[in-house]
């Protein structure tokens, strides 16, 4: 057991150091600490859906997008896939030497279950290298479209959770602004982004509430809620989904609704994943 008591006791300690969050002497700083209990934040999230999936099926794969060093693919698995021969998990990653030593670790610590990719998201969804159904999609901080890439993954391999923290979106923002002019004589509601602060963060809040009604449209049931603190912003949402039907139409017509109202439809085909 570790003596450190952030540390779950049947975590790995040399994997924390071959992460970097634990020191060669066993030590933690505080940066370190913080990356190690934003991880384990995600972990109880993540924790009882690999739980249901396995519970049902008996086996488990899992996608993580945008995966850099592994460390949530890596903690996952150390904490509750490794001693289960049947799960798999896959890093995806673009870069080729985050992917090289993510593949060495894994070789190093005997996790066999565990396979890295150099592929981009869009890439990832007709490789021969994944599954053709996978489990659980997960994509942290995948960059602007990037998470939108990760969705489309998720939805052609039929999976049947996605867990997704966005940042850095800046796509619809730049369509506000590039429309704000010809919105205004429109709709009133274009008060809700004429400065530029508001521009930013109503067109993130928008993208975020369009992703949401598309996944209820392809039939998940999607809750919403807070991690605080992670990086890139001191407040960031995750956004959990679970297939649990067929299309809903209804989701669809207000997403098309909300497109109208705000002079947005040409991004109606842009969230028809």
């Amino acid at each position: 057991m570790s003596l450190i008591p952030e540390i779950k006791p049947q975590q790995s300690i040399e994997l924390l150091k071959e992460l970097h969050i634990l020191t060669r002497d066993g030590k933690i700083n505080q940066d370190t600490r913080r990356k190690l209990k934003q991880v384990y934040h995600l972990y109880q999230f993540i924790e009882p859906l690999m739980a249901d999936v396995l519970a049902e099926k008996g086996s488990l794969t899992l996608a993580d997008h945008g995966a850099g060093k592994s460390y949530l693919g890596f903690i996952l698995y150390d904490l509750f896939l490794k001693d289960k021969p049947s799960a798999h998990v896959y890093g995806v990653e673009t870069r080729q030497d985050l992917v090289d030593k993510s593949v060495d670790l894994a070789q190093r610590l005997g996790f066999a279950g565990m396979s890295f990719l150099n592929l981009t998201v869009e890439q990832s969804i007709t490789s021969d290298a994944l599954p053709p159904q996978v489990d659980i999609i997960t994509a942290l901080h995948a960059c602007n479209t990037a998470t939108d890439d990760a969705i489309r993954f998720a939805l052609a391999k039929d999976a049947k959770y996605i867990v997704l923290v966005p940042c850095c979106q800046a796509e619809v923002a730049a369509v506000l602004r590039q429309k704000k002019n010809e919105t205004f004589g429109k709709t009133p509601l274009s008060e809700l982004w004429r400065h530029p602060i508001h521009t930013r963060e109503f067109g993130s809040q928008l993208t975020n509430v369009l992703r949401c009604l598309q996944l209820e449209a392809r039939g998940y049931q999607v809750t919403v809620t807070e991690l605080v603190g992670w990086e890139h912003s001191m407040k960031n949402e995750l956004i959990i989904a679970k297939k649990v039907g067929g299309a809903k139409k209804s989701a669809r017509e207000r997403q098309e609704s909300i497109l109208r109202e705000l002079n947005l439809e040409e991004l109606r085909e842009r969230f028809a994943y």
